[in-house]
């Protein structure tokens, strides 16, 4: 639960140096790989005419920076501290942090080896005056803003609670529609299984009304009655076969 985490640089320096590189990278800070696909990608929409979107991707990116870049390090990392302690991450987690990291790093310090990854040529300069003033004006105003809501105590307060996400529909409408056919084949099995046992009752109680000792074909029979059923066995047979 998010709201249980806060203080945990101590118990996992390491992840949280990653955590705040990767945040670094998607809030598009300069020098970090974020920074130059946001750039290309604003760039490209200002150029094709799609000022809304621009603009839209402008604001959207101090929204990051305040989600992604300062609220979630920051309270995980660096907040309050819940008396939370943990285990460092296996090593292979740790690497895995460590080469999305530098990744992160060396991609944003050198664009040719991200342009080359690209399946088209790119002739692109993130680099310049515009992109980065505009880009670092934003990231100074959003973590001004954060802090001093901060100060101020204005910050809304940590809150258990729960994130709607797209597992919701399998963890409950689905649940309910597997749950009520379920329902349903309960239903049907136990109809039909009453249906199956009247039924073999009912043939139960013929063959017993019949066959028993008491029955029509459980009492002895004259031989006489025997011989004549059995030559009028006979004839019949013998009528089918002509």
């Amino acid at each position: 639960n998010g709201s249980d985490l806060g203080h945990l640089r101590k118990s996992m320096p390491f992840t949280a140096a990653c955590c705040i590189v990767g945040a670094a990278s998607i809030s598009a800070f300069p020098m970090f790989s974020g920074f130059i696909s946001k750039s290309m990608v604003m760039s490209s929409a200002a150029l094709g005419g799609y000022t809304w979107v621009w603009l839209i991707l402008l604001f959207a990116s101090a929204g990051v920076f305040h989600h992604a870049g300062i609220k979630i390090p920051f309270f995980a990392f660096f907040g309050h501290d819940h008396g939370l302690r943990v285990e460092k991450p296996p090593l292979n987690m740790r690497v895995a942090m460590g080469m999305g990291a530098i990744a992160c790093i060396v991609l944003g310090s050198y664009p040719p080896l991200l342009y080359g990854m690209l399946p088209y040529p790119v002739d692109y300069v993130p680099y310049d005056l515009t992109h980065v003033s505009t880009q670092v004006q934003i990231l100074c105003w959003s973590a001004l803003a954060f802090t001093v809501l901060m100060v101020t105590k204005i910050y809304p307060p940590e809150l258990h609670s729960s994130n709607l996400d797209a597992d919701w529909f399998w963890r409950k409408p689905l649940k309910a529609i597997v749950s009520w056919c379920a329902w349903v084949c309960g239903c049907a099995n136990r109809w039909l299984r009453g249906i199956v046992a009247g039924l073999l009752a009912r043939g139960e109680a013929w063959l017993r009304s019949h066959h028993s000792p008491g029955g029509a074909m459980g009492e002895p029979w004259p031989t006489g009655s025997a011989a004549l059923w059995a030559a009028i066995l006979l004839a019949v047979f013998l009528l089918l076969s002509l």
